[in-house]
């Protein structure tokens, strides 16, 4: 799932058989209109299934590898390779997508939607990786290109054999090497990939403001030279707690400040602590991993400490609650977000394990997770140690969110959350079935009266070079000028390619401003650009935030950098002009936010968790016919209960009382459990005509890069 544009959300699934169909098979792609609160079904060539993606200079999307061709069932597709692999298959019409490269333009300015240039470009023959990829890892880099890292050839629960007598190769079922897009020529083998054999799939890396890259997997980590493939070792994950998949830690790079200089620290939350002979191989884990609570163990990393003294964890708050497939989604008031995943088990599904034989038998059907988390959390990284977490008067979901979960910042600063789907295919009956619903988080900001709106938003930022000035008008804050003139920051978000519970790309940074307090309350912001160091926020789509007494304005989406694939222009960092206070006693004009308050003007409650549409998923793209959304039982004397978890109450977490009027004009005074209510009025069931199938765009096949060959 990604953020198209300012008006449009990607939403990308593995093949299987979802209900909504285009050209005559199963769609696993759609796009969401953030205004209409729609869905319009994409078609799609390759199988997506667990691609790595990330954004490019000018603004598109690139998706890589995935799964060969599979057809009903997970079964490998009608049409196979001589090794037994799927080419292509009949009934879902998906090609083999393990060497794929897909890209989506932005299409934000005007153009036909319907176009062959705003459709994905899905041509293996045409474009396409030198390795086949599943899992793979993915990190910008400071021209624009991508790197790619590892992954699986065929797919499988972790990344080996038993034994593991290959630990490189796995006998050709392992990916241990790295390329690039654009390709920077042939492949080359990354000794980490063997280090870690077995637990390196999606690799957790980060560039340095230096330009080497962090990378984490297994419990080992290194700072990497890509350039010359140079491995510096790091200290390893202290309690051997591992974060990649199947363990699915939550992972962010904290705010980049210039009160800290811009020096990257890592988070790391949750994952999972299995003995190494207990994970398994390729099929399935050796014991019955949801019989295992998750870890919740937070640990950070300052890989480039300004001192240049050595780096090392340091532990950080543990979470509330233990959590697998937890993810952060990085909010403009510089907390962190924590939504989705269960307290005990791992991602992936399988039919069996090494301690339960049959389908038959498994508890959760082909899920390896249970203990759905229903309430989020938030962190506060800059909180003294003891205090960095919270979930006071945050809402609480009711759909379970395992493996295939998703979310996403939005640019009113609210956070979309899809997906679930702990099956090999479209499934309705099991336990954790194939999840339609989706939600928006919409975080306690929300309860302020009013949000800043500034003027003079630029739609470029440079590296380096002159400030800008951004307007405040009075009616954009509440109380004295100068303590909101001294108490507003700019921030520009990346909320990156989201899957897996992780958000590849994502980055938080402040950009350096002094103001201007004038004496009729009016606030000039002097802003500067970016820092004229690529490696820090690479070149690319952000979403632009002004900060005022922690209250976010609306995003703008904001291009930083050329827009094109080179070596960045930098330029030296005008400085800026000092702050000057208002002289008189100006104040806002906003009404002052209720000091006690749970609900804003608007209507939304603090920390409230509400229900979009029974058709929005991450992984199950489009609405079934007469699915009901979940609504608050207006006649009921007393609320249903939340789902149970299991691990001895973990997981529902602290479900507080809410007050306020939700989109879709219910007034509810009720346990946030209830708070789903669609965004398209009191209806409690959506039909297929919210989804648009439309037919593929007619006339020849687009391709991005035609007058580019060397690209392909």
């Amino acid at each position: 799932m990604f953020l198209r544009n300012e008006n449009k959300v990607q939403i990308i699934d593995k093949v299987e058989g979802n209900p909504t169909k285009i050209n005559n098979h199963p769609a696993w792609i759609a796009e969401w209109d953030l205004a209409s609160n729609t869905a319009t079904a994409m078609d799609g060539a390759t199988n997506v299934f667990c691609a790595s993606g990330m954004h490019l200079p000018n603004g598109s999307f690139v998706t890589f590898g995935g799964n060969g061709a599979i057809g009903p069932g997970g079964n490998v597709g009608s049409n196979k390779t001589a090794w037994g692999s799927g080419l292509y298959d009949t009934t879902y019409g998906d090609y083999d997508g393990t060497r794929a490269i897909r890209v989506l333009n932005a299409c934000n300015n005007g153009e036909d939607p319907n176009s062959a240039a705003c459709q994905w470009f899905d041509n293996s023959t045409l474009l396409s990786m030198q390795k086949s990829r599943w899992y793979s890892g993915a990190e910008a880099l400071a021209d624009g290109s991508v790197v790619l890292i590892g992954g699986f050839v065929n797919g499988g629960y972790i990344n080996r054999n038993t034994p593991n007598v290959d630990p490189t190769l796995e006998g050709g079922a392992a990916e241990p090497t790295y390329e690039f897009y654009p390709t920077r020529g042939t492949a080359q083998q990354m000794k980490f990939m063997t280090t870690t054999s077995g637990l390196n799939a999606y690799s957790h890396a980060y560039l340095m403001p230096s330009g080497k890259m962090f990378v984490q997997a297994n419990f080992s980590t290194i700072m990497w030279d890509y350039t010359a493939n140079v491995e510096t070792p790091l200290p390893d994950m202290p309690g051997k707690v591992v974060r990649v998949y199947p363990a699915s830690g939550a992972t962010a790079m904290l705010p980049l400040t210039p009160a800290n200089n811009y020096t990257p620290t890592i988070l790391f939350c949750g994952g999972a602590v299995i003995a190494d002979s207990d994970w398994g191989n390729y099929s399935f884990p050796n014991i019955n991993v949801w019989e295992h609570y998750a870890s919740n163990d937070c640990q950070r990393i300052t890989p480039e400490p300004l001192d240049n003294s050595a780096p090392t964890y340091v532990q950080d708050d543990t979470m509330l609650d233990p959590r697998t497939m937890g993810q952060f989604i990085a909010l403009p008031d510089g907390s962190y977000l924590i939504v989705n995943g269960g307290t005990n088990g791992t991602a992936g599904y399988a039919t069996a394990t090494g301690q339960t034989f049959t389908y038959g038998a498994m508890p959760y059907g082909m899920s390896l997770a249970t203990g759905p988390v229903f309430t989020p959390a938030l962190y506060h990284p800059n909180k003294p140690q003891g205090q960095r977490w919270s979930r006071d008067g945050l809402g609480m979901s009711s759909i379970p969110r395992l493996y295939h979960s998703s979310a996403l910042l939005l640019p009113d600063a609210s956070v979309l959350i899809a997906g679930s789907n702990p099956n090999v295919d479209y499934n309705a009956s099991t336990i954790y079935a194939t999840e339609y619903r989706a939600e928006k988080f919409y975080p306690p900001y929300f309860s302020a009266p009013v949000r800043p709106t500034p003027q003079g938003v630029p739609k470029n930022l440079t590296y380096g070079g002159s400030w800008f000035n951004i307007t405040l008008g009075k009616n954009s804050y509440s109380g004295s000028t100068n303590e909101a003139a001294a108490n507003t920051t700019v921030v520009v978000i990346r909320p990156g390619f989201t899957t897996h519970a992780m958000n590849m790309g994502q980055r938080f940074l402040q950009l350096n401003n002094t103001y201007t307090a004038g004496d009729d309350g009016t606030i000039t912001l002097h802003v500067s650009q970016a820092p004229a160091n690529p490696n820090l926020l690479t070149p690319g789509p952000v979403l632009m935030f002004v900060v005022v007494n922690g209250i976010p304005s609306n995003g703008t989406m904001v291009t930083v950098g050329s827009g094109k694939i080179e070596t960045q222009p930098t330029q030296p960092v005008q400085e800026l002009p000092v702050s000057v206070r208002s002289t008189s006693n100006a104040s806002g004009s906003a009404p002052a936010p209720a000091a006690a308050s749970s609900s804003s003007s608007h209507g939304l409650s603090k920390g409230a968790i509400i229900g979009i549409v029974a058709g929005l998923a991450i992984l199950a793209i489009v609405v079934f016919t007469g699915v009901l959304a979940f609504m608050r039982s207006r006649n009921s004397g007393a609320p249903s209960p939340a789902p149970a978890s299991s691990g001895g109450g973990f997981g529902q977490g602290a479900g507080y009382p809410t007050t306020g009027r939700y989109p879709g004009g219910d007034t509810a005074e009720a346990r946030a459990s209830e708070a789903f209510m669609p965004l398209h009025g009191n209806h409690s069931a959506y039909d297929m005509q919210q989804v648009h199938s439309p037919q593929g765009p007619g006339g020849a096949e687009y391709d991005p890069y035609r007058d580019y060959p060397s690209h392909r």
